[in-house]
Order: structure tokens, then sequence, then C-alpha cells
């Protein structure tokens, strides 16, 4: 996936839990950070545990603190629903009135209906539908 998509670096030293940052090509939230303190001249070094927010896979990392990492530009954008076929609904971009097909989330599913309205967000070049409004 080389797909170009908005993108920023942060410091890994600056980073918090419920951060977003990409690992191998995927959008992660930090679920977990752990910072050792080195010795007389080495670098803090930050021991980064996160979840992939489109495939729900954990992934580790461990960088000096102040080494640079990508994290993805999350647009947050609201859809409403036009209708619903299985677990994916036709939307349509409430700004845009861009309409496209999305997969409705497993905690979703039974609160997204016809003619609702949803938040998603833009990751990535892929769409996740969050909650419904």
């Amino acid at each position: 996936m080389t797909e170009m998509y908005e993108k920023k670096l942060v410091t890994v030293g600056t980073l918090k839990k419920g951060d977003t940052i990409i690992i191998d090509d995927a959008p992660c939230k930090v679920t977990d950070l752990a910072t050792s303190r080195p010795g007389k001249h080495g670098h803090a070094k930050v021991n980064l545990m996160a979840v992939g927010i489109l495939d729900g896979k954990k992934r580790n990392l461990v960088l000096p603190g102040h080494d640079k990492i990508e994290a993805p530009i999350i647009e947050k954008k609201s859809a409403q629903i036009l209708s619903i076929s299985g677990n994916k609904a036709n939307v349509m971009n409430t700004e845009t009135y861009e309409t496209f097909e999305m997969d409705i989330p497993e905690e979703l599913q039974g609160q997204v209906q016809e003619g609702s309205e949803v938040l998603y967000w833009q990751i990535m070049g892929m769409k996740v539908m969050k909650q419904v409004k």
C-alpha cells in the first residue's frame, strides 16, 4: 500500500495513550507506553504497544524517545445512511453529498438505520464508521 495519504511526523517521546500512529503501513491506536531510563550516555527507549484500528492486530515497537514516527491525519466526517444491505451501508457525506459504501462495524450493528447520521473517520485512504449520532 504505497498510496499517498495525509500524515505527519511526531516525536516518539511525546506520544500518549490513545494517540494514533502508523506501524507497518497500518494506523494503530497506542494502548500502552513504557519509557526506560538509560545509562549515562544512552537515550531513553520507549516501548510502545498499539492495536490496529482497521485490523485489530496488536503491534509492539521499541524506539529511542527522540525518534520520529508517522501519525495519520484523521479526518472526522458525517454521513447519512441511505440504505443497508447485510453489514454494509450505502452512505452520503453530509457536506459533499458524495455517496459510497462502508462496512458497519460489529459494535454498531443494530444501531445503524436508514436515515440515521453516522460519524466516520477518513484515515489513510480508508473510511471507518465510528458512531451513530
